[in-house]
């Protein structure tokens, strides 16, 4: 039996923020922080392409393409599933669906190899697709569960609730990785190193052997994602209400998802404000969620770290600056946003990341890498939050918010896979991740102009 919805209710808007707290370990540790350092750390030095697929690709290339088509899966399956969802009312079955691919993906990244670099990828594929996907069900609660007035603090308070649980999980990624030994993992040397190699062959075993448990760490750093996800979503999936229709199944409703498409298509049509502004978060979104993917590739290639060790290190201590300031910035966010309004409060947060991608050029050093990444920090949960309760106060009257989500979501990752593949393309021609970071200042000025467009009040063109 379906779980009744009310408006306002504690418990419920509580389970559903909760989710943050579970599945945003993986934007942090997977996403951002641990995975690129350890994908980073099977290639040699010098050496930075993968044979995949017959092509020889460099390696953070692979990366991009994968991203981006991992997005067009889910921009063309997501319709579908948000059709036979609202037809049968079972939107949290499909987001624990993909709560659990996602999650056991992460485990699988135990196993990532070069050796097996097409099953590797598959896990890969799994950890990114399950994150996604479980959002289009994930947002589509919204509406549903709090008045539009509440969107703002209450989105805001789920980006926040992420950031420090994905913090608190970070930290003891990072205690084993950087102490493996207090962990259980061996940092032992050869015997016979130890009783009769120089200081010097001492020194470079010990080095090594820590280097060794450092990266059994990040490998087991990558099931506790799993598992965190896995045991905080229970709480979700326990109090979120489910809204069974009680009707069956047939072949006709996995047209469903495409047909309630075209119908948010063809009201947008008659909701000026509404089609505006998804124009402008469209090309925003390529921009924006672009630089979230590859940020921590970036800094692991580009920036003039000095040994491995300290890359580590400053890869980390660079996404902890990010995520705590972003608390700050989804909460500042949201206080402009009620003064000033939503769309002026986004075309701030735009202006500042085409400066930090202009900036982003000209870093070399971690100390300006740290800079940046407090700036980052600072709009990064902001615009995130923003733009998705932006969108539901814009939404008209209507039931099926899955759809209106399914194509906010299908509007989003579309533009991923836009932006993803051009960065792609532009760092396997070039070689440069920096060229391919500078091409983005241009959605971001396209996303300032459409958000320059976007009319204070709602216009209904049926009526003019």
């Amino acid at each position: 039996m379906s779980n009744p919805i009310i408006k306002g209710d504690k418990r419920t808007i509580r389970s559903w923020v909760f989710y943050d707290w579970a599945n945003s370990v993986y934007t942090l540790t997977i996403a951002s922080t641990i995975f690129p350092i350890f994908y980073g750390a099977l290639f040699s030095e010098g050496m930075n392409t993968v044979n995949f697929l017959g092509f020889e690709l460099k390696n953070t290339a692979l990366i991009s393409f994968i991203t981006a088509f991992t997005f067009l899966v889910i921009s063309v399956i997501s319709p579908i599933l948000s059709g036979v969802a609202d037809y049968l009312g079972n939107k949290k079955t499909f987001m624990k669906f993909f709560c659990y691919t996602g999650a056991l993906g992460c485990i699988g990244l135990y196993w990532f190899d070069l050796d097996s670099i097409h099953l590797s990828m598959l896990f890969y594929f799994m950890g990114l697709l399950g994150y996604w996907a479980s959002l289009v069900f994930y947002n589509s609660y919204l509406p549903d569960i709090a008045d539009p007035k509440d969107h703002d603090k209450i989105s805001a308070r789920g980006f926040s609730m992420g950031y420090v649980g994905s913090v608190l999980l970070l930290l003891l990624n990072l205690g084993m990785v950087m102490f493996p030994q207090f962990f259980g993992f061996d940092i032992s040397i050869d015997e016979a190193i130890a009783a009769n190699g120089s200081e010097e062959q001492i020194a470079e075993a010990m080095k090594s052997a820590k280097n060794a448990a450092s990266f059994e760490a990040m490998k087991v750093s990558f099931v506790t994602v799993g598992l965190w996800w896995i045991i905080f979503s229970q709480y979700t999936f326990r109090y979120l209400p489910n809204m069974k229709t009680g009707k069956k199944m047939n072949a006709s409703v996995l047209g469903n998802g495409w047909r309630e498409l075209r119908g948010v298509w063809n009201q947008l049509k008659q909701t000026l404000r509404l089609k505006k502004y998804l124009r402008a978060f469209f090309v925003s979104s390529m921009a924006v969620q672009t630089i979230m993917l590859v940020a921590a590739y970036f800094g692991e290639q580009e920036i003039e770290w000095g040994d491995a060790e300290s890359k580590t290190v400053g890869l980390i201590v660079s996404i902890l600056i990010i995520q705590v300031i972003a608390i700050l910035g989804a909460w500042l966010t949201a206080k402009a946003s009620t003064k000033y309004g939503n769309v002026p409060t986004l075309i701030v947060v735009n202006s500042i990341w085409l400066m930090l991608c202009i900036v982003a050029y000209f870093v070399y050093t971690p100390i300006q890498f740290y800079f940046t990444a407090a700036f980052v920090g600072l709009v990064m949960g902001g615009v995130q939050a923003l733009s998705r309760s932006t969108y539901s106060k814009f939404l008209p009257e209507t039931r099926d918010t899955t759809s209106y989500f399914s194509f906010y979501d299908v509007a989003e990752k579309i533009g991923i896979v836009i932006g993803t593949a051009i960065y792609g393309i532009i760092d396997q021609v070039t070689g440069s991740m920096r060229l391919a970071v500078l091409v983005l200042v241009v959605f971001f000025i396209g996303a300032i102009f459409l958000l320059f467009k976007v009319p204070a009040k709602e216009v209904d063109l049926s009526e003019t």
